[in-house]
């Protein structure tokens, strides 16, 4: 169990790190004479209990104490003072126990020892069932994170869906703290932005322990990162597929089918965040290019139905796309639906001149000709 001790006077520092000493699986993190350097600490590590005096200069105990629930941290806190009186104001922030000093050592091991039994409970009704804590993230078409039940998992807040989404999106890599305030958080005072970072950190971390996943966001004193290779995330799958896929054959064309299945819209949905904008870019085009290539294995085919019905999904997503233009008139022809071949190339001229003030390209217009020679023979 990790212990922070938070006092003004050093020499209870002293005292309680002797006593603590002597009590089993305790570990001592930290230990403060002030709650400013408290808090920093305990924004970026992981603390079971703090044993914490009340009177304080600048920031009282209870203040501090409050401060700390409000943004969220759920850890044990644990009074020492020499003031009965803060007993019961003690428990208005849900204090774990509230010890009068000076320190007894048998009181003091009692409380430890009471933290260590929770703390053990707690482990094992989590560990009961492992697959329990199994989650999928989706962040193709939306963000959401689902439990092993398909049960939807509320966000803490929408800012720690939006740290989720952005350091899933390096993929591991170490992004400074900076970078990410500027880019989360730009819009505020660097204070603030540094103040609000720390809370969403903490938040996100808070979410993921539920399914025994805290330990995957990895920090730093300037840096976080992601360790993706833990969980199950869409958006990256469906990457990793289309890299494997780069031929699309009669060989791999059920899989590929399948893939394509998974792309069930653009990277983070509706949630528009300006630092994400080129990788939704990137991801779209690479849905787009699978795509063609899977629907050109499938006339190849000849399932004609399946790749029209795609085709017309990349035209809902872009109806300008000329690839895709080009493989809807090659199909049509197959179906040798001439008036419908005629009707689509007509459409797409005149969509192309009210959007862009342009006529089809030569490829496209001398596609059409041949294919409806080829139907008029």
């Amino acid at each position: 169990m990790k212990v922070v001790i938070i006092d003004d006077e050093k020499g209870m520092h002293i005292v309680m790190k002797r006593m603590l000493g002597k009590v089993n699986d305790v570990e001592i993190v930290g230990s403060f004479q002030e709650t400013s350097t408290a808090y920093s600490f305990l924004t970026n590590q992981d603390v079971d209990l703090i044993f914490m005096d009340i009177n304080m200069p600048k920031e009282s105990g209870l203040e501090f104490a409050g401060r700390l629930r409000e943004s969220g941290r759920q850890m044990k806190i644990v009074f020492v003072t020499s003031h009965k009186e803060y007993s019961l104001p003690a428990f208005d922030v849900y204090a774990f126990d509230y010890i009068v000093k000076p320190v007894n050592q048998d009181r003091l091991y009692h409380t430890v020892k009471r933290a260590l039994s929770e703390m053990v409970s707690q482990k094992g009704s989590v560990e009961q069932d492992s697959s329990s804590r199994r989650v999928l993230f989706h962040c193709l078409g939306g963000m959401e994170i689902r439990s092993a039940q398909n049960m939807l998992v509320k966000w803490k807040t929408s800012k720690s869906a939006e740290l989720f989404g952005y350091l899933l999106m390096h993929k591991g890599r170490l992004v400074s703290r900076a970078r990410i305030i500027e880019d989360m958080f730009g819009e505020m005072p660097i204070k603030n932005g540094e103040t609000y970072l720390n809370t969403t950190v903490y938040q996100l971390r808070k979410l993921l322990d539920n399914y025994g996943l805290k330990e995957i966001v990895h920090s730093n004193s300037s840096y976080y990162a992601l360790d993706h290779t833990q969980v199950d995330v869409d958006f990256l799958s469906f990457e990793e597929g289309c890299k494997q896929m780069a031929v699309v054959d009669e060989n791999c064309i059920e899989q590929a089918v399948e893939l394509e299945q998974r792309y069930t819209g653009d990277l983070f949905g509706d949630r528009v965040f300006p630092w994400a904008r080129s990788e939704v870019e990137r991801l779209s085009l690479m849905y787009t290019s699978f795509t063609q290539r899977l629907c050109e294995a499938l006339l190849i085919r000849g399932d004609t139905q399946t790749a029209i019905r795609l085709i017309i999904k990349l035209i809902t997503r872009n109806e300008l796309e000329e690839g895709t233009i080009k493989l809807y008139l090659r199909a049509l022809a197959l179906t040798k639906n001439k008036e419908a071949l005629n009707r689509q190339y007509i459409q797409f001229e005149k969509t192309l001149y009210r959007e862009l003030g342009i006529t089809p390209s030569y490829e496209v217009s001398a596609l059409y000709s041949h294919l409806m020679s080829v139907l008029d023979s």
